[in-house]
């Protein structure tokens, strides 16, 4: 679970903005979401597939950003 220290002198409003994006980045506030109704198969299996998706597009666009740098067409 994560945790926030409010230092002295700090707006409570800003306490909880980065409470929220630990929240966030941790997965949770997704999970909560996810949680809150309940999900069907075909909802869980049409998730799974988007988030696959997601994933393989970032990896192949990462591949092909690091096969077009100098040093890796370098001829020599």
């Amino acid at each position: 679970m994560p945790e926030v220290e409010v230092k002295k002198g700090e707006p409570i409003d800003r306490a909880l903005k980065r409470l929220k994006s630990k929240m966030e980045s941790e997965g949770i506030m997704e999970e909560m979401r996810r949680l809150r109704a309940f999900e069907t198969p075909t909802q869980k299996t049409k998730r799974k597939a988007r988030s696959n998706a997601k994933r393989n597009k970032n990896k192949f666009r990462f591949t092909l950003r690091t096969a077009a740098t100098p040093a890796a067409t370098e001829e020599g």
